[in-house]
């Protein structure tokens, strides 16, 4: 396969012959590179290399003025804007949000040639008719809005001259300058030819330029367009080139040529849906992996153009390990670089620090970072500071934090001081810590050696040394805010570069970057509406009506650029896979590209396409039982707990899933310690029993009273604060969830109180204990080491002489959860569980005071009218040592099974 500019080159030299007094102008410098090699290819001898430059260079030649950077030109026009707009002014970081919209209008004005006083004029005549109004006087919204509008003409005319006082324009002022001089530059250059290559859309200053040229002197153009677009009149892809040839004077004596029958070529052509943006890079994999197989040197005719470039990622991830020689042209950005998340997460801490401290998840993020982590550990990497500091903070629950308490904290590290430091903070201080920060882990990585670690350190040290500059030069930039903004914006251009050999081996790049370059091979991602073509983004402060009044580009046009590049690529192409995402949204693109669906309706082209669903291999995975067999050692941590003791709570662990039981109960995995900034469901429990049992400890022994009750409702309120305190001593509860749990917990106490009140009235209640701490032996048979169950019964009292076990829960109980029809569910059924444990203190009870017979029953906080629930057997709610036999049956059941050696801890499916 001959490449197009192959093919151009060969022309050109069977033309003109020698080389060496031409001047060629290209859509990229890629371009330039691949034509480069192309002449060193074709040319005989040795030759000194004619003048070759991508169309941005040539137009910055002529214009005598160099490209501003985005960030210069940001900076400028926020300068311009604060001494030409009037009324009220936006700050920097607002500005930064819009300024860039303004910027792209700016440029597009001007790289379009069109009369800036005629526009801006009309601008600001649609907004006076948007914005009028029969009222007299004008809010001071609507009067700064408008007074901005007025202002746009002078904002741009000082924008522009602050640039060109310092030699630079910003590209569109660039492209008008170079208009202004392109008569000058013409006389300087009759004697060398130019030669136009492989362009297509063109703004109105590159079509003066290059017209110009062509009309003045004895240059040419190449188009790479197939006859076969170009004679269609409706084809988008020949959009631009048809135009051009029907307007530019020079093709009215002149035949405009493109190239010859390349599109209608046999082609392989391959459409594949597949689901979602990872298993496109997947497949992407799995077919180079095919062609290296097949026939390793197709792949260094092979590139893979991604038309979502986002995909890159994943796409490395997913190219086998055996392709070696890829050369990648987009280099990776560097705000995915894991450096970036320590530095925005450092900016967080700042900006949104307050007067009470640093919010401490806020700390322990930036803790535990990997850089940071790096930084903390000890030589031996034995201990890491930042883990130990953590711990600190969650043991000392501390919501927010400041210097003064992580001096407290002995971390045995000289660190902190990067880190964290006092108030008034200003930007060059905070710029200079950024700094230090960055040359303290360059130490600790240059001990590991870790070369692209070393490279994100290095980038980053130019990135804030930039900022730093910045600062300096542009006093209005005074806040962490406006830095932020800055900062993020300076990342998002920045890429690291991929090393590799641009002419050899596999191909990754853009779409805009494949201009001019031919392929055998082409895999293109991501063909889906929103993507390719882009679709109507409209980012402009300029109206559809007015940019097509004055002739600017609109998605019309953005559409035919797309649909050129996407047939270019196919036009030489001969095995062509397109793949996308059949699953479409609104991040990842709309339904599969309309340039798909116009090639499957080319009649010429529907007998080399195969249509194709590709999707991820789906295998069921084999659900294993978890068992975990008792060893001799795990005997023996269950011979401790049993003699320590079993809590009602533990065994209905294992009656829920005996691996529960296992994790919690045997090895201690509990969930990991984290700050209380609100009310833990088990500390609200906590504080419950706490208060009920400070207030009726008075009344041990005797009956309960109207009266005294009634006395206790005062009372609740210091209570109930004074055992808040005691469990969150740095938590307020004067606002948020805090405020509603301290409310919620007296509402409990005192409707229990006011419940008591009334049962008190009807009825005589003696309280016998509270808070009863209780432990029994059980012997079960077969088991053959001491076996304890222990427990704290929250309250036991006599109701109308009847004995009664009552259990507080502030969770919801309803009496179904309390209700027995067989005795085996009391040890199988979770949902019992709540009876269980009833039972189980009616039992250890018993073995202290034997008893005749008892009530036991719940007291649900969450469904406090039903009262007090009690258990009930078949509908009976008096314990009697038959029931208490019963029960005991079940529970050396359940126990013998724990204790069994032979018996394995199996998991249980959770209903």
């Amino acid at each position: 396969m001959q490449s197009f500019l192959e093919e151009t080159l060969l022309t050109i030299i069977n033309k003109e012959g020698s080389l060496e007094n031409l001047i060629f102008v290209l859509p990229s410098k890629r371009a330039g590179t691949f034509l480069k090699n192309a002449i060193s290819k074709h040319t005989k001898s040795t030759i000194f290399a004619p003048e070759i430059l991508s169309i941005e260079d040539f137009v910055e030649n002529i214009s005598g003025l160099a490209y501003a950077s985005n960030t210069q030109q940001l900076f400028e026009l926020y300068k311009a804007y604060t001494t030409t707009v009037k009324g009220e002014q936006d700050t920097f970081y607002a500005f930064s949000k819009w300024g860039t919209t303004l910027l792209q209008d700016f440029n597009e004005i001007d790289r379009y040639l069109v009369d800036t006083k005629k526009i801006f004029s009309h601008l600001n005549a649609v907004q006076e008719i948007n914005h009028w109004t029969v009222e007299k006087d004008k809010s001071t919204i609507i009067t700064n809005y408008m007074a901005f509008w007025n202002s746009l003409e002078a904002l741009y005319n000082a924008f522009n001259a602050s640039l060109k006082q310092d030699g630079l324009g910003h590209q569109g002022l660039v492209y008008r300058e170079a208009c202004n001089n392109l008569e000058a530059y013409i006389n300087s250059k009759s004697k060398q030819k130019h030669l136009f290559i492989g362009f297509n859309a063109l703004n109105t200053a590159e079509e003066l330029i290059i017209e110009s040229i062509l009309e003045k002197t004895s240059s040419e153009i190449y188009w790479d367009l197939d006859e076969y677009f170009f004679n269609d009149p409706v084809h988008d892809a020949g959009f631009f080139i048809r135009q051009f040839g029907k307007q530019w004077n020079y093709f009215k004596n002149k035949p405009l040529k493109v190239t010859n029958g390349n599109y209608l070529t046999d082609k392989n052509i391959t459409i594949t849906g597949v689901p979602k943006n990872v298993s496109q890079a997947k497949y992407i994999g799995s077919i180079l992996s095919k062609l290296y197989n097949d026939k390793k040197s197709m792949l260094t005719n092979t590139a893979v153009v991604l038309g979502d470039e986002t995909l890159l990622n994943p796409l490395i991830n997913a190219i086998p390990e055996e392709i070696n020689g890829i050369n990648i042209t987009m280099g990776f950005p560097l705000h995915k670089s894991p450096l970036e998340s320590l530095f925005s997460q450092l900016f967080d801490l700042y900006i949104r620090k307050d007067e009470k401290g640093w919010y401490y998840q806020h700390v322990t993020t930036v803790l535990n970072h990997p850089y940071i982590q790096l930084l903390f550990a000890s030589e031996d990497k034995t201990i890491n500071a930042a883990d130990v500091i953590c711990n600190e903070i969650k043991i000392r629950n501390w919501i927010y934090v400041d210097v003064a308490k992580l001096k407290l904290i002995n971390s045995g590290t000289s660190n902190l001081d990067l880190l964290f430091y006092k108030s008034n903070l200003t930007v060059p201080v905070f710029i200079k810590k950024c700094l230090t920060l960055i040359l303290a882990i360059k130490e600790k990585i240059n001990a590991e050696g870790n070369g692209l670690e070393l490279e994100y350190l290095y980038r980053f040290h130019q990135l804030f040394n930039q900022l730093n500059n910045l600062v300096v030069k542009y006093p209005f930039l005074n806040d962490l805010q406006s830095l932020f903004g800055l900062y993020k914006e300076l990342l998002s251009s920045e890429t690291l570069d991929f090393k590799g050999e641009p002419l050899k081996g596999l191909q990754i790049m853009g779409m805009l970057e494949s201009r001019n370059l031919d392929f055998e091979t082409v895999l293109l991602t991501s063909v889906n509406e929103g993507i390719l073509p882009s679709g109507k983004s409209n980012n402009s402060f300029i109206p559809f009506d007015i940019k097509k009044m004055y002739g600017l580009p609109t998605y019309k046009e953005k559409d035919a650029v797309y649909t050129y590049h996407f047939y270019r690529l196919l036009q030489r192409a001969k095995n062509i896979h397109l793949v996308y995402n059949t699953e479409p949204d609104v991040l990842e693109g709309g339904e599969v590209s309309r340039l798909i669906r116009q090639l499957l309706a080319d009649n010429n082209m529907s007998p080399y396409i195969t249509e194709t669903i590709a999707f991820p291999e789906i295998k069921s995975p084999v659900k294993k039982v978890v068992s975990i067999k008792k060893d001799a050692h795990l005997m023996e941590l269950i011979k401790g707990i049993a003699a320590y003791g079993f809590s009602p709570t533990s065994l209905s662990n294992y009656i829920r899933n005996p691996l529960d039981f296992y994790k919690k109960n045997i090895l201690k995995i509990n969930e990991l310690e984290e700050v209380e900034e609100t009310v833990a469901a088990n500390t609200f429990g906590t504080i419950v029993h706490e208060t009920l049992d400070e207030l009726y400890k008075p009344f041990i022994n005797t009956f309960l009273e109207a009266d005294k009750l009634k006395a206790l409702l005062p009372n609740i309120n210091s209570t109930v604060r004074k055992h808040f305190n005691i469990h969150y001593q740095n938590v307020s509860l004067d606002q948020g969830k805090n405020l509603i749990a301290y409310n919620v917990v007296l509402k409990y106490v005192e409707n229990f109180i006011k419940i008591e009140i009334e049962t008190s009235k009807k009825h005589k209640i003696k309280i016998i204990g509270l808070e009863l701490s209780l432990k029994t032996v059980i012997n079960v048979p077969g088991v053959n080491f001491p076996v304890h169950i222990k427990g704290k019964l929250d309250r036991i009292d006599e109701i109308d002489g009847v004995l009664r076990v009552i259990d507080y829960k502030t969770g919801k109980v309803e009496q179904k959860n309390l209700n027995l029809s067989t005795w085996e569910d009391i040890v199988e059924e979770y949902d019992k569980s709540k009876a269980f444990q009833l039972l189980c203190y009616a039992y250890m009870y018993n073995h202290a005071k034997p008893i005749d017979k008892v009530q036991a029953g719940i007291f649900s906080f969450k469904n406090i009218k039903a009262g007090i629930l009690k258990f009930s057997d078949n509908k009976n709610t008096i314990i009697t040592q038959d029931t208490l036999h019963k029960f005991t049956q079940e529970l050396h059941k359940l126990v013998g099974a724990i204790c069994n050696s032979d018996e394995p801890f199996v998991a249980k499916e959770i209903k």
